[in-house]
Protein backbone atom coordinates (compact mmCIF):
# COMPACT_ATOMS: atom_id res chain seq x y z
CA UNK A 1 0.00 0.00 0.00
CA UNK A 2 1.38 3.22 -0.78
CA UNK A 3 1.81 5.45 1.71
CA UNK A 4 -0.60 8.27 0.96
CA UNK A 5 -3.35 6.24 0.58
CA UNK A 6 -6.33 6.40 3.27
CA UNK A 7 -8.47 4.04 5.02
CA UNK A 8 -11.62 4.75 3.43
CA UNK A 9 -13.77 3.46 6.29
CA UNK A 10 -13.29 2.35 9.52
CA UNK A 11 -13.31 -1.32 9.19
CA UNK A 12 -10.46 -0.56 6.69
CA UNK A 13 -8.35 1.30 9.36
CA UNK A 14 -9.64 -1.36 11.84
CA UNK A 15 -7.93 -3.93 9.87
CA UNK A 16 -4.78 -1.86 9.20
CA UNK A 17 -4.35 -1.59 12.82
CA UNK A 18 -4.86 -5.00 13.77
CA UNK A 19 -2.40 -5.92 10.86
CA UNK A 20 0.00 -3.45 12.42
CA UNK A 21 -0.42 -5.14 15.68
CA UNK A 22 0.44 -8.80 14.44
CA UNK A 23 3.41 -7.13 13.03
CA UNK A 24 4.36 -5.59 16.06
CA UNK A 25 4.16 -9.11 18.11
CA UNK A 26 6.42 -10.49 14.63
CA UNK A 27 9.05 -8.08 15.42
CA UNK A 28 8.95 -8.80 19.54
CA UNK A 29 9.26 -12.71 18.50
CA UNK A 30 12.33 -11.88 15.95
CA UNK A 31 13.90 -9.94 18.85
CA UNK A 32 13.26 -12.64 21.00
CA UNK A 33 14.99 -15.30 18.36
CA UNK A 34 17.83 -13.32 17.84
CA UNK A 35 18.84 -12.18 21.19
CA UNK A 36 18.60 -16.07 22.75
CA UNK A 37 20.01 -17.49 20.31
CA UNK A 38 17.45 -19.58 19.26
CA UNK A 39 17.33 -18.86 15.39
CA UNK A 40 21.23 -19.78 15.51
CA UNK A 41 20.48 -23.11 17.50
CA UNK A 42 17.62 -23.96 15.30
CA UNK A 43 19.96 -23.38 12.12
CA UNK A 44 23.26 -24.88 13.64
CA UNK A 45 20.79 -27.76 15.10
CA UNK A 46 17.85 -28.84 12.80
CA UNK A 47 14.85 -29.44 13.47
CA UNK A 48 13.91 -29.37 17.64
CA UNK A 49 11.22 -30.09 19.96
CA UNK A 50 10.40 -27.12 22.86
CA UNK A 51 12.52 -29.68 24.92
CA UNK A 52 15.29 -30.15 22.42
CA UNK A 53 15.39 -25.76 21.48
CA UNK A 54 15.66 -25.37 25.51
CA UNK A 55 18.72 -27.62 25.95
CA UNK A 56 21.00 -26.00 23.27
CA UNK A 57 20.06 -22.44 24.33
CA UNK A 58 19.75 -22.90 27.70
CA UNK A 59 16.64 -21.22 28.34
CA UNK A 60 12.69 -22.57 29.80
CA UNK A 61 11.26 -25.33 28.20
CA UNK A 62 7.92 -23.89 28.20
CA UNK A 63 8.86 -20.53 27.23
CA UNK A 64 10.46 -22.37 24.18
CA UNK A 65 7.24 -24.10 23.19
CA UNK A 66 5.10 -20.74 23.29
CA UNK A 67 7.66 -19.32 21.21
CA UNK A 68 8.26 -22.14 18.74
CA UNK A 69 4.29 -22.32 18.20
CA UNK A 70 4.11 -18.41 18.07
CA UNK A 71 6.78 -18.84 15.35
CA UNK A 72 5.10 -21.56 13.29
CA UNK A 73 1.43 -19.78 13.51
CA UNK A 74 3.54 -16.28 12.33
CA UNK A 75 5.05 -18.35 9.36
CA UNK A 76 8.91 -18.24 10.27
CA UNK A 77 9.15 -21.73 10.79
CA UNK A 78 7.39 -24.88 10.28
CA UNK A 79 5.90 -27.61 11.82
CA UNK A 80 5.64 -31.05 11.65
CA UNK A 81 2.35 -31.79 13.06
CA UNK A 82 3.96 -33.30 15.78
CA UNK A 83 5.55 -31.34 17.95
CA UNK A 84 8.88 -30.76 15.86
CA UNK A 85 9.97 -27.29 14.41
CA UNK A 86 12.36 -26.47 11.63
CA UNK A 87 14.01 -23.11 10.57
CA UNK A 88 13.96 -22.89 6.52
CA UNK A 89 17.12 -22.60 4.96
CA UNK A 90 16.10 -19.54 2.84
CA UNK A 91 14.47 -17.41 6.41
CA UNK A 92 17.81 -18.78 8.24
CA UNK A 93 19.64 -16.54 5.50
CA UNK A 94 17.51 -13.24 6.22
CA UNK A 95 17.65 -14.06 10.17
CA UNK A 96 21.33 -15.12 10.32
CA UNK A 97 23.96 -14.29 7.09
CA UNK A 98 25.36 -10.92 8.42
CA UNK A 99 26.80 -10.35 4.56
CA UNK A 100 24.45 -11.76 2.64
CA UNK A 101 22.37 -8.83 0.45
CA UNK A 102 18.93 -10.34 1.74
CA UNK A 103 19.89 -9.72 5.64
CA UNK A 104 17.13 -8.48 7.89
CA UNK A 105 17.53 -10.04 11.47
CA UNK A 106 18.96 -6.71 12.41
CA UNK A 107 15.79 -4.77 12.27
CA UNK A 108 14.01 -6.26 14.92
CA UNK A 109 16.92 -5.21 17.19
CA UNK A 110 16.46 -1.71 15.96
CA UNK A 111 12.78 -1.45 15.92
CA UNK A 112 12.54 -2.94 19.84
CA UNK A 113 15.64 -0.79 20.67
CA UNK A 114 13.49 2.33 19.64
CA UNK A 115 10.07 0.85 21.43
CA UNK A 116 12.02 0.95 24.77
CA UNK A 117 12.81 4.32 24.53
CA UNK A 118 9.36 5.33 23.95
CA UNK A 119 9.00 6.17 27.45
CA UNK A 120 12.09 8.80 27.30
CA UNK A 121 10.85 9.89 23.89
CA UNK A 122 7.78 11.24 24.79
CA UNK A 123 9.08 13.57 27.48
CA UNK A 124 11.10 14.48 24.68
CA UNK A 125 7.98 15.78 22.88
CA UNK A 126 6.76 17.42 25.71
CA UNK A 127 9.55 19.42 26.67
CA UNK A 128 11.21 19.56 23.13
CA UNK A 129 14.55 18.17 24.19
CA UNK A 130 15.87 15.25 22.25
CA UNK A 131 17.38 11.81 23.49
CA UNK A 132 20.68 10.64 22.28
CA UNK A 133 22.08 8.17 20.55
CA UNK A 134 23.75 6.27 23.01
CA UNK A 135 21.15 6.01 25.09
CA UNK A 136 19.30 3.49 22.73
CA UNK A 137 21.63 1.09 23.81
CA UNK A 138 24.17 -1.76 22.41
CA UNK A 139 20.91 -3.54 20.39
CA UNK A 140 20.38 -0.09 18.00
CA UNK A 141 24.14 0.73 17.98
CA UNK A 142 24.78 -2.61 16.28
CA UNK A 143 21.68 -3.09 14.77
CA UNK A 144 22.11 0.19 12.67
CA UNK A 145 25.54 -1.24 11.93
CA UNK A 146 24.10 -4.50 10.92
CA UNK A 147 21.63 -3.10 8.97
CA UNK A 148 23.42 -1.14 6.44
CA UNK A 149 26.22 -3.77 6.47
CA UNK A 150 25.35 -5.87 3.46
CA UNK A 151 24.93 -3.38 1.30
CA UNK A 152 28.19 -1.96 2.58
CA UNK A 153 30.21 -4.92 2.10
CA UNK A 154 28.45 -6.47 -1.34
CA UNK A 155 27.49 -3.01 -2.74
CA UNK A 156 28.89 -0.04 -1.97
CA UNK A 157 32.14 -0.14 -4.34
CA UNK A 158 31.14 -2.28 -6.73
CA UNK A 159 27.82 -0.36 -7.49
CA UNK A 160 28.32 2.53 -6.15
CA UNK A 161 31.86 4.32 -5.87
CA UNK A 162 32.92 2.11 -9.03
CA UNK A 163 30.66 3.58 -11.20
CA UNK A 164 31.66 7.11 -10.70
CA UNK A 165 34.95 7.05 -12.80
CA UNK A 166 36.40 10.52 -10.67
CA UNK A 167 35.75 8.45 -7.52
CA UNK A 168 36.94 5.21 -9.14
CA UNK A 169 40.11 6.26 -10.88
CA UNK A 170 41.22 8.82 -7.90
CA UNK A 171 40.45 5.80 -5.23
CA UNK A 172 42.35 3.06 -6.90
CA UNK A 173 45.70 5.40 -7.09
CA UNK A 174 48.40 3.96 -4.41
CA UNK A 175 48.18 5.83 -1.38
CA UNK A 176 44.86 7.43 -1.86
CA UNK A 177 43.08 8.74 1.28
CA UNK A 178 39.94 8.81 2.69
CA UNK A 179 37.83 9.94 4.87
CA UNK A 180 34.79 8.54 6.92
CA UNK A 181 32.56 11.14 8.67
CA UNK A 182 29.90 9.19 10.91
CA UNK A 183 31.50 5.87 10.95
CA UNK A 184 29.54 3.60 13.40
CA UNK A 185 30.63 0.64 13.12
CA UNK A 186 32.57 1.14 10.28
CA UNK A 187 31.53 -1.38 7.73
CA UNK A 188 31.27 1.55 5.16
CA UNK A 189 35.23 2.19 5.77
CA UNK A 190 35.68 -1.40 5.48
CA UNK A 191 34.39 -2.36 2.24
CA UNK A 192 36.40 0.43 0.35
CA UNK A 193 39.44 -0.72 2.13
CA UNK A 194 38.80 -4.24 0.85
CA UNK A 195 37.91 -2.69 -2.67
CA UNK A 196 40.77 -0.99 -2.89
CA UNK A 197 43.52 -2.11 -1.33
CA UNK A 198 45.97 0.49 -2.02
CA UNK A 199 44.40 3.61 -0.08
CA UNK A 200 44.61 4.22 3.58
CA UNK A 201 40.65 5.42 5.08
CA UNK A 202 40.26 6.77 8.37
CA UNK A 203 36.72 7.09 10.12
CA UNK A 204 35.05 9.30 12.34
CA UNK A 205 32.65 9.22 15.15
CA UNK A 206 31.86 10.63 18.67
CA UNK A 207 30.55 7.52 19.94
CA UNK A 208 33.27 5.30 21.76
CA UNK A 209 30.65 1.97 21.45
CA UNK A 210 30.85 2.55 17.50
CA UNK A 211 34.28 3.09 17.48
CA UNK A 212 35.43 0.03 19.44
CA UNK A 213 32.90 -2.05 17.68
CA UNK A 214 34.26 -0.33 13.67
CA UNK A 215 37.73 -1.52 14.91
CA UNK A 216 36.47 -4.98 16.51
CA UNK A 217 35.07 -5.51 12.79
CA UNK A 218 38.13 -4.23 10.87
CA UNK A 219 40.38 -6.48 12.73
CA UNK A 220 37.96 -9.40 11.34
CA UNK A 221 38.49 -8.64 8.09
CA UNK A 222 42.04 -8.50 8.13
CA UNK A 223 41.75 -4.84 7.01
CA UNK A 224 43.11 -3.13 10.44
CA UNK A 225 46.19 -1.59 9.51
CA UNK A 226 44.65 -0.20 6.17
CA UNK A 227 42.01 1.63 8.77
CA UNK A 228 41.75 3.42 11.10
CA UNK A 229 39.06 4.55 13.44
CA UNK A 230 38.71 7.73 15.89
CA UNK A 231 36.27 8.48 18.57
CA UNK A 232 36.15 12.46 17.95
CA UNK A 233 32.80 14.71 16.71
CA UNK A 234 33.16 15.08 13.20
CA UNK A 235 32.54 18.99 13.31
CA UNK A 236 36.12 19.02 14.89
CA UNK A 237 38.09 17.30 12.22
CA UNK A 238 40.81 19.21 10.93
CA UNK A 239 44.44 19.29 10.46
CA UNK A 240 46.92 19.55 8.25
CA UNK A 241 46.01 16.24 6.03
CA UNK A 242 43.54 15.81 3.31
CA UNK A 243 41.40 13.26 1.24
CA UNK A 244 40.76 11.83 -1.75
CA UNK A 245 37.03 11.05 -0.37
CA UNK A 246 35.18 12.75 2.07
CA UNK A 247 31.76 10.69 2.97
CA UNK A 248 29.05 10.64 5.44
CA UNK A 249 27.03 7.61 4.68
CA UNK A 250 23.30 8.28 6.23
CA UNK A 251 24.68 10.45 8.91
CA UNK A 252 23.97 14.15 7.78
CA UNK A 253 20.47 14.15 8.81
CA UNK A 254 21.21 12.57 12.36
CA UNK A 255 23.46 15.75 13.10
CA UNK A 256 22.48 18.57 14.99
CA UNK A 257 25.09 20.88 13.26
CA UNK A 258 25.30 19.50 9.37
CA UNK A 259 26.04 22.68 8.39
CA UNK A 260 29.15 23.04 10.71
CA UNK A 261 29.82 18.79 9.42
CA UNK A 262 29.86 19.42 5.81
CA UNK A 263 32.25 22.88 6.27
CA UNK A 264 34.36 20.56 8.17
CA UNK A 265 34.10 17.99 5.00
CA UNK A 266 34.79 20.68 2.60
CA UNK A 267 38.07 21.77 4.41
CA UNK A 268 39.00 18.19 4.01
CA UNK A 269 38.72 17.43 0.86
CA UNK A 270 42.30 17.21 -1.77
CA UNK A 271 42.35 19.63 -4.84
CA UNK A 272 40.35 17.63 -7.37
CA UNK A 273 38.79 15.41 -4.58
CA UNK A 274 35.14 14.51 -4.06
CA UNK A 275 32.45 15.22 -0.90
CA UNK A 276 30.16 12.75 -1.10
CA UNK A 277 26.74 12.12 1.23
CA UNK A 278 24.68 8.88 1.34
CA UNK A 279 21.65 9.82 2.85
CA UNK A 280 17.69 8.22 2.44
CA UNK A 281 16.09 8.14 -0.67
CA UNK A 282 12.77 10.33 -0.40
CA UNK A 283 10.40 12.54 -2.61
CA UNK A 284 11.83 16.01 -3.00
CA UNK A 285 8.69 17.27 -1.34
CA UNK A 286 6.14 16.00 1.18
CA UNK A 287 2.75 14.21 -0.12
CA UNK A 288 4.71 11.90 -2.58
CA UNK A 289 5.76 9.22 -0.27
CA UNK A 290 5.81 5.64 -0.65
CA UNK A 291 6.47 2.78 2.06
CA UNK A 292 9.98 3.34 2.02
CA UNK A 293 9.80 7.07 3.27
CA UNK A 294 6.98 5.73 5.67
CA UNK A 295 9.80 3.57 7.12
CA UNK A 296 11.97 6.42 7.09
CA UNK A 297 9.57 8.38 9.00
CA UNK A 298 8.94 5.88 11.50
CA UNK A 299 12.51 5.80 12.31
CA UNK A 300 12.49 9.79 12.85
CA UNK A 301 9.82 10.27 15.37
CA UNK A 302 11.19 7.70 17.42
CA UNK A 303 14.57 7.26 17.18
CA UNK A 304 16.14 10.39 14.57
CA UNK A 305 14.87 13.09 15.50
CA UNK A 306 15.49 12.45 19.25
CA UNK A 307 18.74 11.92 18.68
CA UNK A 308 18.94 14.97 16.40
CA UNK A 309 17.45 17.30 19.15
CA UNK A 310 20.15 15.81 22.02
CA UNK A 311 22.32 18.93 21.47
CA UNK A 312 21.51 22.55 21.23
CA UNK A 313 21.05 24.22 18.93
CA UNK A 314 19.62 21.78 16.76
CA UNK A 315 18.77 22.05 12.98
CA UNK A 316 16.54 19.43 13.70
CA UNK A 317 16.54 18.01 10.45
CA UNK A 318 14.74 14.49 10.86
CA UNK A 319 15.35 11.20 9.28
CA UNK A 320 13.30 12.27 5.65
CA UNK A 321 16.30 15.10 4.70
CA UNK A 322 14.77 15.82 1.44
CA UNK A 323 17.25 17.52 -1.09
CA UNK A 324 16.42 20.90 -1.16
CA UNK A 325 16.96 20.88 2.76
CA UNK A 326 20.63 19.26 1.75
CA UNK A 327 21.52 21.95 -1.28
CA UNK A 328 20.32 24.45 1.74
CA UNK A 329 22.91 23.07 4.44
CA UNK A 330 25.80 22.84 1.11
CA UNK A 331 25.35 26.03 0.36
CA UNK A 332 25.17 27.51 4.03
CA UNK A 333 28.53 25.09 4.51
CA UNK A 334 30.42 27.11 1.18
CA UNK A 335 29.76 24.38 -1.31
CA UNK A 336 28.03 25.60 -4.89
CA UNK A 337 25.09 23.14 -4.61
CA UNK A 338 24.75 19.39 -5.36
CA UNK A 339 24.45 16.68 -7.42
CA UNK A 340 22.57 13.76 -7.58
CA UNK A 341 24.84 10.82 -8.64
CA UNK A 342 22.89 8.63 -10.83
CA UNK A 343 23.45 5.64 -8.88
CA UNK A 344 20.63 2.96 -8.14
CA UNK A 345 19.08 1.80 -4.82
CA UNK A 346 15.84 1.95 -3.55
CA UNK A 347 16.90 3.22 -0.05
CA UNK A 348 19.71 5.49 -0.54
CA UNK A 349 20.30 8.59 -2.61
CA UNK A 350 23.66 9.51 -3.57
CA UNK A 351 24.74 13.48 -3.74
CA UNK A 352 27.78 15.02 -5.23
CA UNK A 353 28.74 18.36 -3.63
CA UNK A 354 29.97 20.83 -5.67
Amino acid sequence: MQATEQATSAEAFVERVFAAGLAAFDIFGLYIGDKLGLYRALADGGPATAEDLAARASIDARYAREWLEQQAVSGVLTHNGVGTFELPRPIATVLLDRDDPTYLGAMARMVTSAALQLSKVLEAYRTGDGHPWEAYGRDMIEGQADFNRPFFLNSLVADCLATVPEIHERLSRPGARVAEIGCGGGWASIAIARGYPGAIVEGFDPDALSIDLANENARDYGVARQVRFHAVDAGTVAGDRTFDLVAAFECIHDLADPVGVLRSMRSLVAEGGTVLVMDERVADKFGEADDVERFFYGFSITTCLPNGRAETPSAATGTVMRAPVLERYAREAGFGGIEVLPIENDFFRFYRLR
